[in-house]
């Protein structure tokens, strides 16, 4: 079910380097929402800029929505300029949300930058089924780090060593990995940049290890119509999916990674 609605902002609020969230309420989006979905959002009521920009929820507690964003470009410092009250053009949830049946025992779920955006509620969704969950996110350094306090057991890395393991993010779940001996019955989830998933990728493949990714792209319409953000299949009846529709999140092994589609910015 999807919702086309106007709410109002609640609030706008920068949590690290350049990393800002906007919350506002919705009863009905909230009661269909999964994690993993997206909302697409309109900036502005006026055409300039024309498209919506799509982003995924970070947060819901009750009717309450967060969703997380850079500010780089007009779109995103119109939200950034929102006030308390303002109109926000809100239409989702949006896409397929993370498959969250199989034999694993633990969800690792690995976040570098905005990637962090799905991992609250997936982290959530996960333990209220009985998985245990770990969380390793990564940054250029700590003032960009999100330290978000329903992250279920969050391990860090950045890149100067300013905050936590001094590594990339896929070097950190190796640390994880090997002092944990959890190659078994594991599952990773990851949302970030396309070198970070490509780099997981191969660390997976060498390992056996499940891989399920939500891709970051740039849309327009968001439902499919403009077919602006199609990525190769190996596998399945269709030689292109539309993130939009088919995704965002998809198994690892499905994926032509060559194809990723532009990410946002």
């Amino acid at each position: 079910m999807m919702y086309l609605e106007t709410v109002a902002v609640d609030y706008t609020k920068e949590v690290a380097e350049n990393v800002w969230v906007i919350g506002f309420r919705s009863a009905r989006i909230t009661e269909v929402l999964r994690p993993g979905q997206f909302l697409n959002i309109k900036p502005d009521s006026s055409y300039d800029p024309l498209l919506r920009r799509a982003y995924s929820v970070h947060r819901v507690d009750g009717d309450k929505i967060e969703l997380i964003y850079n500010v780089h470009g007009k779109g995103s410092a119109i939200f950034a300029a929102k006030r308390p009250g303002d109109p926000l053009d809100v239409m989702g949830p949006l896409g397929v949300p993370f498959r969250l049946d199989g034999k694993f025992k633990k969800g690792i779920l690995v976040s570098g930058g905005l990637g962090i955006a799905p991992m609250p509620i997936l982290g959530e969704a996960l333990h209220q089924r009985g998985y245990d969950v770990v969380n390793i996110h990564g940054a250029r350094n700590a003032s960009m780090i999100v330290q978000d306090d329903r992250l279920r057991n969050p391990h860090y890395a950045t890149d100067d060593g300013s905050l936590g393991l001094h590594s990339n993010v896929v070097q950190a779940v190796e640390h994880y990995l090997d002092r944990d001996h959890s190659n078994d019955s594991v599952r990773l989830f990851a949302c970030g940049p396309n070198k970070m998933l490509d780099s997981l990728t191969e660390f997976c493949a060498n390992r056996d290890l499940d891989l399920k990714v939500s891709l970051e792209c740039q849309m327009a319409c968001g439902i499919g119509i403009c077919q602006g953000c199609p990525v190769e299949m190996k596998r399945g009846n269709r030689k292109y999916t539309l993130v939009c529709m088919h995704g965002p999140n998809y198994d690892v092994g499905d994926l032509v990674l060559e194809s990723l589609p532009t990410e946002h910015g």
